[in-house]
């Protein structure tokens, strides 16, 4: 719990900064302290969400490392993708305008992401071969961090999502 509120601090301290650089180093903070790819670019965002943490957290627990580390779609486009699904998406399954205003919207910050990355899925963006991964995730450290672009990448996932939503509010305000 103390843990929680300690994040909902730090979350509430950085908004006198610019969205970009706030959720962008939000995330990277977040993504050192342990938290999957998806965690980490989801909690980054859980206050534009109106969700708590430990909800938050639970909620994209499932999609780090490519999908539980199955390394397929990349935790961080995952988590940047569940924001735009809880700022943006459609709940009226007959919608059809909405649907595809929102998948639009994921096809587009998907491109950015990968004209950044060359791609969203994790095995690609790590190098690995072809196939899931052990569920044992491995242990954070500097020799890991060093290797590993996944912080870069949340980052990237993170600033991606932000400008998204300082050009909503921009468009909104015209």
């Amino acid at each position: 719990m103390e843990k929680e509120n300690q994040q909902a601090e730090l979350i509430g301290a950085k908004s006198h900064q610019n969205l970009n650089t706030r959720h962008r180093k939000l995330a990277k903070d977040l993504f050192r302290q342990g938290y999957n790819c998806s965690q980490a670019v989801f909690l980054a965002f859980s206050d534009e969400c109106g969700l708590d943490f430990k909800t938050a957290a639970r909620l994209s627990s499932s999609f780090g490392a490519g999908m539980g580390r199955l390394r397929e779609v990349c935790g961080a486009v995952t988590g940047m993708f569940m924001v735009a699904g809880l700022l943006y998406g459609y709940s009226d399954p007959q919608d059809q305008s909405g649907k595809t205003a929102h998948y639009q919207r994921i096809q587009e910050l998907a491109k950015q992401f990968e004209d950044k990355n060359q791609s969203i899925i994790c095995r690609e963006l790590l190098g690995l071969g072809a196939g899931k991964d052990s569920p044992v995730p491995e242990q954070r450290t500097a020799v890991y961090y060093q290797n590993r672009p996944c912080e870069a990448l949340v980052e990237n996932a993170a600033a991606i999502m932000a400008a998204y939503i300082e050009g909503q509010k921009l468009h909104q305000q015209e």
